[in-house]
């Protein structure tokens, strides 16, 4: 089964003029989101000309937009596809914005996309390697929005502004959180440009926070794929208004959008999901939403203070000198009380068995279909063999 990357390389000679976006087409942009673009995609207070794809993989210092990304060869390997593409490699790129505040807890990121046929693509990047955009990542659960939310509403009405006709917008991970938030909240006047919102595997939102914005103007507008293990699209999901499609990976590595199946113009649709997956999430859920404000803000400090305290700034750092950075955890640990600690451990003790759980029967899954293709190749040679007899 195909990926996102031989999609572009297959459908690559179709321009947007002659085929409108699709979901597949979204999942490219948003992934390509993720790279660095910050010294050659100008941004929302620069008076410089958008740039397209192929003139940023024709650059001599091409190399940096991979850094601070984990899945590096297969971005490259997008890029490449889509700067070589006539579909990806002439669209424009504008309005770049990249913030990481670690005082302030905020990791955003921003791109706007112009098409050949001038529909324009707003995308919200999701977490990258920093560990603040994680920890941003839990602040979700609090009953008000997160910097980064309010950021997204702040960049939309600001670049739909700008520009003439309607618009799509969406991202992968936190940046589909983004996107729907950015939706349901901005000016009315942008809200009625809006196209579609594609929402890949982002966490969903607290009711109150669905309540205090517009989410009913733009429900209808709202697409949100999750894998059938998604460890992070069914955080504070409390509906079933979503897609759920066939990834090549197992467990929680399904994030990973580059697993995802495509076949032709779109993703491999899966028929349900685990019922130990569907209990965990529930689960989840129903814990965040018991515990107070206070609580929530003492489990994400405590939790945020014992991973800083592998005096790593990023994944990166933290798997490097993974003996140091969890010598240094187990210390901070220690000093932790004993009832926050015990919940930690419940916590992260049931997070492991659950995904190990759901990675073993996907494994017995995965060899039930080799053997029943090997099953089936078997009877074809059977078959040819006696008709030639």
């Amino acid at each position: 089964m195909k990926s996102i990357i031989d999609y572009v390389k297959e459908y690559g000679d179709v321009t947007f003029s002659e085929e409108a976006l699709n979901e597949v087409d979204s999942l490219v942009l948003c992934q390509l989101a993720y790279l660095d673009f910050q010294n050659y995609v100008p941004g929302p207070e620069e008076a410089a000309a958008p740039v397209s794809i192929q003139t940023i993989y024709g650059h001599k210092d091409q190399e940096r937009i991979f850094e601070g990304y984990w899945y590096k060869e297969e971005l490259k390997e997008l890029i490449e596809a889509a700067a070589l593409s006539v579909r990806f490699g002439s669209l424009k790129m504008n309005y770049y914005v990249n913030i990481i505040d670690e005082e302030n807890e905020i990791q955003f990121s921003a791109m706007t996309y112009v098409l050949d046929d001038k529909s324009v693509y707003i995308a919200y990047r999701g977490t990258d390697a920093n560990l603040v955009g994680w920890k941003e990542d839990f602040n979700l659960a609090y009953s008000k929005p997160v910097y980064s939310q309010l950021l997204a509403v702040e960049y939309m009405n600001k670049v739909v502004s700008r520009i003439a006709g309607k618009f799509y917008t969406g991202g992968h991970s936190k940046g589909g959180n983004l996107a729907v938030y950015a939706a349901m909240n901005c000016a009315e006047e942008i809200r009625k440009r809006l196209i579609c919102v594609y929402n890949n595997d982002g966490p969903g939102f607290r009711p109150e926070i669905l309540e205090a914005g517009c989410y009913d103007e733009i429900a209808d507008k709202v697409i949100k794929f999750i894998p059938r293990s998604s460890a992070v699209g069914m955080i504070l999901e409390s509906g079933k208004d979503y897609e759920i499609v066939e990834s090549r990976s197992i467990g929680m590595f399904q994030h990973n959008a580059f697993s995802w199946k495509v076949k032709e113009k779109a993703f491999v649709r899966a028929e349900n999901m685990h019922e130990t997956k569907i209990f965990w999430d529930n689960a989840m859920n129903e814990w965040i939403l018991s515990l107070s404000q206070e609580e929530i803000r003492s489990f994400i400090d405590t939790l945020y203070e014992v991973v800083s305290a592998s005096e790593a700034k990023n994944l990166f750092q933290l798997g490097a000198d993974w003996k140091k950075s969890m010598q240094g955890m187990i210390d901070a640990v220690r000093e932790i009380d004993d009832e926050t600690r015990k919940a930690l451990q419940k916590l992260i003790r049931s997070l492991f068995e659950t995904a190990s759980d759901m990675a073993f029967t996907e494994m017995k899954e995965k060899q039930q279909e080799v053997r029943k293709g090997i099953r089936e190749k078997k009877q074809k040679i059977v078959d040819t063999f006696t008709e030639r007899r």
